[in-house]
């Protein structure tokens, strides 16, 4: 044998059709195995250039008729190593690159989840079942590995510190950024936690593992809304801000103490029983303080607009949160409440409903208003409901309620209480 073929060289026999397939079966082979060369590989339907390089290998015939032909690694090592000088592994390697140890790879994979999940898990918000439920679907959806693999691993911690700042659980270091209530830019929060501002822009992977979680937290399954303004009202939820023009918040006969052209505006509103909405960028910029010391809270546009029609400036002071209440609509009430007013509020009767009471009561000191079983089931018998969906709530201010609610299977919308609330508001 010539040097030449001593070192590796004069491989262009490997690269015809006899060789081809038989040789990529044996990389794939050996990258599964970790380089193993036990076992045989199998080419069906050989071609008769494939069956001649068989016979070749093994010495041994092999029919024209045959469909299958199997070649033990073993042959096909000591068969190149004699005639290249080269053994399987080295001469797949100077064909077409280092093999690769898919064993030792998936082991580092794996060691990297883990790594990943236990970081995660060590957060302050390990024991908050939406937080726990946000790990084990990532972990099991392949959220995860899609992040490992791809070297993004990093981002997992990223994203814990997000939520235990926006849940007020984070870091309290003069590093971490400061917001005035309820208002968290978004770009703020994202230098702080990655050091790039464009982090959590709508689409970006860090963004998508945040809004994941906060729709658990919410009560809103893992699924991230795929409209803007579902999205936006996700991070509202938590108070941070992805626009603070689009953050906005609906009120009538607020009124407004202070000198300021927005203050101006919402007294003029009152003045004549014309509902207003505000934005968040003019509750910041311009602070209001509202000059109505009792404020009620709904949460359907059509609760506003009836009273707005029915009882124009004489009604109560009155707040649409138009659903999950928005980051304008937390600033408004969180400011009213430490101004000394007193809320009343209400949703639907709904496990969502719920939740947004249940945080009203914990964040504003709210009062319910019209939330109990007894008025549950008096919604309940004038009309026909649709089924309660998600997962339940609780209701601490009135335990029977939740457990009432979760008997019938039924959501009551705040409309089938509409008589009862106009006069509430016109009495207050």
């Amino acid at each position: 044998m010539s040097t030449e073929q001593r070192e590796g060289h004069g491989y262009d026999e490997l690269r015809d059709e006899g060789w081809r397939r038989l040789l990529a079966a044996a990389r794939r082979r050996l990258e599964r195995t970790g380089g193993a060369l036990d076992g045989d590989i199998g080419l069906a339907a050989p071609s008769e250039a494939e069956r001649r390089t068989v016979i070749g290998i093994t010495g041994r015939y092999r029919p024209e008729t045959a469909k299958r032909l199997a070649v033990p690694l073993s042959d096909l090592d000591g068969y190149l190593y004699g005639r290249y000088g080269t053994g399987l592994l080295q001469t797949l390697g100077r064909l077409h690159g280092p093999l690769r140890d898919r064993p030792a790879e998936r082991a580092e994979e794996e060691a990297r989840r883990d790594d990943a999940l236990k970081s995660a898990h060590s957060s302050r918000l390990a024991g908050q079942g939406w937080f726990a439920a946000w790990l084990d679907r990532i972990a099991a959806d392949g959220t995860l590995t899609r992040l490992v693999r791809r070297g993004d691993a990093p981002l997992l911690d990223s994203a814990v510190r997000v939520l235990e700042r926006l849940t007020g659980d984070g870091d309290r270091s003069a590093g971490s950024p400061k917001r005035v209530p309820g208002v968290l830019p978004l770009p703020v929060l994202a230098e702080w936690a990655t050091g790039d501002t464009k982090a959590l822009v709508p689409g970006a992977p860090l963004e998508q593992l945040v809004l994941r979680a906060l729709a658990r937290r919410t009560g809103g399954g893992s699924e991230v809304p795929p409209d803007r303004a579902g999205r936006r009202a996700l991070w509202e939820s938590a108070g941070a801000i992805a626009d603070d023009l689009a953050s906005q918040v609906l009120v009538l006969n607020i009124g407004a103490s202070g000198d300021t052209v927005v203050c101006d505006w919402l007294r003029d509103a009152a003045g004549f029983g014309i509902p207003f909405r505000l934005t968040l960028h003019q509750l910041a910029t311009d602070p209001v303080v509202p000059a109505a010391r009792t404020i009620f809270v709904c949460e359907n546009p059509a609760v506003l607009r009836a009273a707005a029609g029915e009882l124009q400036d004489t009604g109560a002071a009155l707040v649409c949160t138009e659903g999950v209440p928005s980051a304008a609509c937390h600033k408004l009430l969180g400011d009213a409440v430490r101004a000394g007013a007193r809320l009343h509020w209400r949703a639907d009767f709904d496990w969502v409903g719920l939740r947004i009471t249940a945080d009203a009561v914990a964040r504003h000191a709210a009062h319910p208003w019209r939330m109990t079983a007894t008025d549950y089931r008096a919604a309940l018998g004038k009309g026909e409901s649709t089924p309660l969906a998600g997962p339940p709530a609780a209701s601490p201010w009135d335990p029977a309620l939740a457990l009432v609610m979760e008997e019938s299977g039924s959501a009551v919308m705040e409309e089938r209480l509409l008589s009862v609330l106009l006069s509430d508001l016109t009495g207050a």
